[in-house]
């Protein structure tokens, strides 16, 4: 049995997820609710809420023998968790869009980064899923990891479409080429996937993407060309054609 405090996204998306695979989900619970009894009658007290309120909801629990309770925090280690002695993190490693899409994705076969309790190592495989430890010091690291990948990346789409929009081009037929990349990167790793003019040093057409752009672009456009450029030059693998879009 497991109870949620936090009817957000999150916890509505493991509250889909984990009804559809059979466990008994007792209820969402949410700020105007009693929470001082939450860990009881339940295996699992799963605290869904925004990073910030963690600590202040897990100390609002009384402890309950045996029941775990755990985060859904990609940037906290099992230290808010206290005075609860079986303590845990949960963090899927996928976009949350809605609840449905959410639950779906969750049993999706998706990446957890999990912590503490083995009863979470236990809901990921339960959910299809597979798992990988992250310790409470790399905690933040790693987050910062998963807002690139996710939320930087959907920023960029964002400029991808603003500047198509100059060029009178629909940000549509630029998905299938950010999705190849991706497929790319997974194939290959991010530097043999690289192409590109600032990987290959073409700074003549760089210089041609500079004077297109509105100048409120030009920031993010240089750090993305330093970015390609620190990447080049920490593989340099010989060889290898970088020609390409």
């Amino acid at each position: 049995m497991v109870r949620i405090v936090g009817p957000g996204r999150a916890g509505r998306s493991l509250a889909g997820a984990l009804g559809e695979i059979g466990w008994e989900v007792l209820g969402l619970l949410g700020r105007d609710d009693r929470l001082v009894d939450a860990a009881s009658g339940t295996d699992l007290l799963v605290i869904a809420t925004p990073d910030a309120a963690v600590a202040e909801v897990a100390a609002s629990v009384t402890p309950v023998e045996g029941c775990v309770v755990a985060h859904m925090a990609g940037s906290l280690g099992l230290d808010v968790l206290a005075p609860h002695a079986r303590r845990a993190a949960l963090h899927p490693l996928v976009s949350l869009p809605n609840a449905e899409l959410g639950s779906a994705r969750l049993r999706a076969g998706a990446w957890f980064a999990v912590a503490g309790d083995p009863l979470v190592t236990a809901i990921v495989t339960d959910l299809g899923g597979r798992s990988f430890t992250v310790r409470d010091e790399h905690r933040a690291a790693y987050h910062a990891a998963a807002a690139i990948a996710s939320n930087h990346l959907v920023a960029l789409m964002g400029q991808v479409e603003r500047v198509a929009e100059v060029a009178g081009v629909p940000r549509e037929v630029f998905d299938d080429l950010a999705r190849r990349s991706l497929e790319s990167v997974s194939a290959l790793g991010p530097a043999a996937a690289l192409t590109g003019p600032a990987a290959r040093g073409d700074e003549a057409t760089l210089d041609r993407h500079r004077a297109a752009l509105d100048a409120s672009e030009l920031p993010a456009y240089e750090a993305m060309v330093d970015q390609a450029r620190r990447l080049a030059a920490e593989s340099a693998p010989a060889g290898v054609d970088r020609c390409g879009s």
